[in-house]
């Protein structure tokens, strides 16, 4: 199935390149995500941000950077696949929940959207169901970091600590606010310094626990 050669060719390249970007960019362009579920990958590049929160352009552009800022990381986390998939697939749902509100672009739950989406891009591929479950978990809390940080309502520390492990949320949040234009060296800093507090409250609330 040509299908499933192309994911395990994406994700010989999560694994091993040092810019990832650099084949998923070239694969998109040769037209290898036209095909269901891989075209969930290529819907990304014709979904807009917010230029406020996402200088860089398309979700497919913030998913390149993302991921290579993961590359430079894979060797810091538990599980490198599940890792570099969930960066990979983290805003996927971003496609059906774009939209324009009071002027300006957003994307309401697409988390929670996206952690679906991809049981069944996953699914389409026979990959194992325990991985396929915590990627889905981790793409549902990656949003979390910005809650927490900003203190808003929809902050679910319990959510977050019950479904997934504090230093593997951490890090798909380290990459993912990282992976996005518009960062000089003192906003990257501040964006360390934000994900370390997430780190801190975090483990607060699960000492507690």
């Amino acid at each position: 199935m040509e299908e499933k050669r192309i994911f395990l060719d994406i994700e010989k390249h999560l694994l091993n390149d040092e810019k990832p970007s650099l084949f998923l960019s070239k694969a998109l362009h040769e037209g290898k995500f036209d095909k269901y579920p891989l075209s969930m990958i290529k819907d990304l590049n014709e979904v807009s941000q917010n230029p406020k929160y996402h200088p860089e352009g398309s979700v497919f552009i913030h998913t390149m950077m993302v991921v290579d800022e993961g590359a430079k990381r894979r060797e810091l986390s538990s599980d490198k696949k599940i890792f570099m998939w969930t960066l990979l697939l983290h805003d996927i749902g971003k496609k059906p929940t774009t939209k324009m509100r009071k002027g300006r672009l957003t994307s309401y739950d697409h988390d929670k959207v996206g952690a679906k989406m991809v049981k069944s891009f996953f699914d389409y591929f026979n990959e194992n169901e325990e991985f396929v479950e915590y990627v889905a978990r981790l793409i549902r809390w990656h949003m979390q970091s910005l809650f927490v940080i900003k203190n808003t309502k929809f902050q679910d520390i319990e959510g977050i600590l019950r479904d997934v492990n504090i230093d593997d949320i951490v890090l798909v949040s380290l990459c993912d606010r990282l992976g996005r234009g518009g960062l000089d060296e003192s906003l990257r800093s501040q964006t360390i310094n934000d994900i370390e507090f997430f780190r801190k409250v975090l483990n607060s609330k699960n000492r507690i626990h």
